[in-house]
C-alpha cells in the first residue's frame, strides 16, 4: 500500500480589498461636471484665451455702397461671423442680442441705414453692454479706392490709437471697446500668426477716422532688411475709409441708460431742412424782385413815344 499524504492545514484566504474604480463623474454639454484634481491643476497653469467674436449684420434696405463696406470689414476681420439682414425697427435690439447668442459671438456690428441715405453703426458688447451708436461719414470701399496695397487676408492687424483717446473718459472707453472688437484673437483658427497690416484710429475735430495700411518690407535682394531694421518699412494704404461721429453711449446692449451724449452732433435731417430753407430763400428773393420792379414799372410808367405807330399802316 501506498503512503498517506500528510495532512495539511487549509489556508483561509485572506478578505480582498475593495479596488473597485472610483466613480466616474458626470460629463454634460459644457464638460465635465466635477472636474478631477489634475485637469483643475492643468487648467489653473494655462492662463487667459482670448476668445471674442463678433457677429456682423446689417438692416434691410441698405444702399449698395454701405453693402460693400460692411463686407469689406468682414474680410479684413477673421474672427467675425456674418448674419442675414435684421427688421430695423424698436424691438432690434433683443433680436440682435438674441442672434448673439445663437452665433456663441460676444460683440456685434450692426449698420443701420435710414432713408437710403444716412448710415448709423451700432457697436454692442452683448449681453450686457455697453453700446455705441455712430454716424458713419466719408465712406469709401476697397473697389471704389483701388489701391496698390495688399496684405495677407487673415492675418492679425496691428492696432494703433492717437493721444487724444487718453484725454476724456468716453474716448478711453470707445479705444478699449474698438480694441476689443477689431483686435483678432491670438491662435484664432481663421486667423494666420502674421502682422503684415495696421489699423489706425485717429481722433480729428471728435470725429474717428479708420485707416488701414499693409506694412511694406522688402525681402529680397540688395534691399533686404534685417529684423528690427524699421527705417526701409513702409506703409501702403489697402482701405476701406470711412469716419465716425459718436451720437450716444449707453450702458446697455443696444439700449439703457445714457452714459455720454456727443454736443456737437447734428443729425442730418436738420442739415438736409437748412439746405431746404436756404434754397426756398432764394425763391422767396427772386419773387420779391419780380414785385419789386412791377411796382417800379407801375410808378414810373414810360412817356408816349409819338412815332410808335407810323409804320402801322
Amino acid at each position: 500500500m501506498g503512503k498517506k499524504r500528510k495532512h495539511t492545514e487549509v489556508e483561509v484566504p485572506a478578505a480582498k480589498k475593495d479596488e473597485t474604480a472610483p466613480e466616474r463623474p458626470k460629463r454634460t454639454l459644457l464638460g465635465w461636471k466635477d472636474k478631477p484634481e489634475n485637469t483643475q491643476d492643468s487648467t489653473t497653469t494655462t492662463g487667459f484665451r482670448n476668445r471674442e467674436k463678433v457677429l456682423v449684420t446689417c438692416s434691410r434696405r441698405i444702399n449698395y455702397r454701405y453693402r460693400h463696406l460692411m463686407l469689406n470689414l468682414v474680410s479684413i476681420l477673421p474672427h467675425c461671423k456674418k448674419d442675414n439682414k435684421v427688421e430695423s425697427k424698436a424691438t432690434k435690439g433683443a433680436t440682435l442680442n438674441e442672434l448673439v447668442e445663437l452665433k456663441s459671438c460676444s460683440s456685434c456690428l450692426f449698420f443701420e441705414c435710414r432713408k437710403h441715405k444716412d448710415l448709423y453703426l451700432w457697436m454692442s458688447k452683448c449681453p450686457n453692454g455697453p453700446s455705441v451708436k455712430f454716424l458713419v461719414n466719408a465712406v469709401h470701399t476697397m473697389e471704389e479706392l483701388k489701391l496698390t496695397g495688399n496684405h495677407l487676408k487673415g492675418s492679425r492687424p496691428l492696432l494703433t490709437f492717437s493721444s487724444n483717446f487718453d484725454k476724456d473718459p468716453h474716448w478711453k472707453l470707445l479705444k478699449e471697446m474698438i480694441t476689443q472688437i477689431f483686435g483678432t484673437p491670438k491662435e484664432h483658427r481663421k486667423s494666420k500668426p502674421y502682422h503684415d497690416h495696421v489699423f489706425v484710429f485717429s481722433i480729428v475735430d471728435d470725429h474717428i477716422w479708420f485707416r488701414n495700411y499693409q506694412i511694406s518690407c522688402p525681402h529680397t535682394g540688395a534691399d533686404k532688411i534685417d529684423r528690427g531694421g524699421l527705417e526701409k518699412m513702409t506703409l501702403i494704404e489697402v482701405g476701406p475709409r470711412f469716419c465716425l461721429n459718436p451720437i450716444k453711449i449707453f450702458g446697455g446692449s443696444f439700449g439703457g441708460p445714457t452714459l455720454y451724449e456727443n454736443p456737437f452732433y447734428v443729425s442730418p435731417n436738420q442739415i438736409r431742412s437748412l439746405e431746404k430753407r436756404q434754397k426756398a430763400g432764394k425763391y422767396a428773393m427772386k419773387v420779391k424782385a419780380k414785385t419789386r420792379r412791377k411796382m417800379h414799372e407801375m410808378t414810373n410808367p414810360l412817356e408816349a413815344d409819338e412815332f410808335a405807330d407810323m409804320w402801322k399802316e
